[in-house]
């Protein structure tokens, strides 16, 4: 994965890469304005088929408005010079002189008659200086209110008054399969609307390595580079996505293939109200790390037959979840009394609530459910992990042999525990070595991961993993790993 700034804001080579819709600095044109919020428009219809979306687009584009953005920009890295870096070096721009003016495109969306107007925050990211353009050619400077880096959100605000403005309508109740509307600033040429539908709802690119709050919804309404921050629109009028990325096939040049992904309205409503009020977005945490659970998963945990639920891979030592009672291997299958099957809705639920709150947790733990009460800390999230994913490991030196899982063990001593940077205390051994075709290989181990347990029985012997392995019979094996500070379960189906 590489991540750019300058016109493309977001980018992943994944076979496709993801890129932020907006040019961004690092990273329209509307009618007269009426203060009046959206009223839901009435259809366009001849013998029951709707054969227009002109009445919602006149209600709803005004609200729409140009960004544009100014700063200074860093020193050009390789991945935007086709020179590189030594190229450059040749050439060392002279003492006390300031790098270049950068200006950036994007769209920006106003949600209140005041001027308050929701956008991206990597559309605004670096600048010195915000303008908003309107259809008339009349232009606001903005005050940056503020950006929340981890949902992509940005709040800005400009002088004016009786502004057109588009109501935030429920994200939670739109359907897969709803027309949508998507208005925006695409590529600079001026304000463009493109119709679609909702194509799936919850998705998460997994952008920003754990760090980011995603719940996409996903469209295929056209949305290119300049559409960030723009509206995504139901046709009510209503206002139920701020457009923030799409995914581009690597000949597209970053351009669409109906692949978009709009940030919902009541996550942004949430983030907005933050910062309109304290300035900055506070986030519940549980401390614990989570994962999906797979029907191999479920197979070795003894509960085959489910997949619902999230299972808890590590509960961290004076945290909320560890006061709750949470146990590493328990399974969430409800918040507040809400059923809950994927780990991301997991983390989202929680990082949208307030610290301080009290929130109710069911699990399932050894057969039998068990329920919890838990008063949520509060997440940091520059440099610290929150509920997500492992990161990669290290390496260390050869060591004993596992047959049935295609790896070589060493047990952990001081020197490997420094040299892996392994937290105090951790228990297990090894893997030092790895057969590519060996079962552990095709369950995701790596060198340089930790096995603590095995079946949830606590190894530091090779003898001891064999002696469990010995006694499976053919269901999946259930592995906890420690990886680069992270505890993460791993099921492997043995040769």
């Amino acid at each position: 994965m590489q991540f750019f700034k300058g016109s493309l804001l977001f980018v992943i080579f994944l076979g496709l890469m993801t890129v932020g819709c907006g040019t961004g600095l690092f990273g329209t044109d509307t009618p007269a304005p009426s203060s009046e919020p959206v009223a839901p428009a009435a259809p366009v219809v001849v013998e029951g088929v709707r054969t227009s979306y002109a009445d919602v687009v006149e209600r709803t584009s005004p609200a729409v408005v140009r960004i544009e953005a100014e700063g200074r920009g860093r020193q050009q890295t390789t991945e935007q010079s086709p020179f590189g870096d030594d190229f450059f070096r040749q050439f060392p721009m002279p003492r006390n002189q300031r790098p270049p003016v950068q200006r950036g495109l994007g769209s920006g969306v106003v949600v209140s008659a005041d001027g308050t107007i929701l956008t991206n925050a990597h559309v605004i990211d670096g600048a010195e200086k915000i303008t908003v353009l309107m259809a008339d050619n009349k232009s606001f400077e903005a005050k940056l209110v503020g950006t929340d880096k981890p949902s992509d959100l940005a709040v800005l605000k400009i002088e004016a008054q009786n502004m057109p403005y588009l109501t935030l309508g429920n994200s939670d109740t739109v359907r897969v399969g709803d027309i949508v509307l998507a208005i925006g600033n695409p590529l600079g040429i001026g304000q463009t609307v493109t119709s679609g539908i909702i194509s799936a709802k919850g998705r998460r690119t997994g952008l920003s390595d754990g760090q980011s709050f995603e719940d996409f919804l996903q469209t295929d309404a056209p949305i290119n580079r300049g559409n960030s921050g723009g509206a995504l629109v139901n046709l009510n009028g209503e206002l139920i996505g701020i457009n923030s990325q799409i995914l581009s096939a690597p000949g597209a040049g970053g351009g669409n293939i109906g692949i978009g992904f709009s940030i919902p309205s009541n996550m942004a409503k949430s983030v907005m109200d933050q910062l309109l009020k304290d300035g900055r977005v506070r986030r519940g945490m549980l401390g614990i790390n989570i994962q999906n659970l797979t029907d191999d998963t479920a197979k070795a945990l003894g509960i085959e037959g489910t997949t619902s639920g999230v299972l808890v891979s590590n509960v961290r030592a004076g945290s909320s979840g560890e006061k709750a009672g949470l146990k590493r291997g328990d399974i969430v299958t409800a918040i507040n009394g809400e059923k809950i099957e994927d780990s991301n809705v997991l983390r989202n639920k929680v990082a949208g609530t307030m610290p301080g709150t009290e929130i109710k947790l069911t699990v399932l733990r050894d057969g039998s459910n068990v329920d919890l009460t838990a008063v949520l800390d509060e997440l940091n999230v520059e440099g610290t992990t929150s509920e997500g994913d492992p990161q990669p490991g290290n390496t260390a030196p050869r060591a004993n042999e596992s047959p049935k899982l295609g790896l070589s063990l060493q047990p952990i001593t001081p020197e490997t525990g420094r040299q892996l940077n392994l937290p105090a205390g951790t228990e297990g051994l090894v893997v030092t070595e790895l057969d590519p075709d060996g079962a552990a290989a095709s369950a995701g181990i790596a060198r340089g991961d930790v096995i603590m347990e095995i079946n949830r029985q606590p190894v530091k012997t090779v003898d001891e993993v064999q002696n469990i392995l010995n006694s499976v019979g053919d269901r999946p094996v259930l592995l906890l790993v420690s990886r680069g500070g992270q505890v993460v379960y791993l099921t492997v189906r043995l040769n």
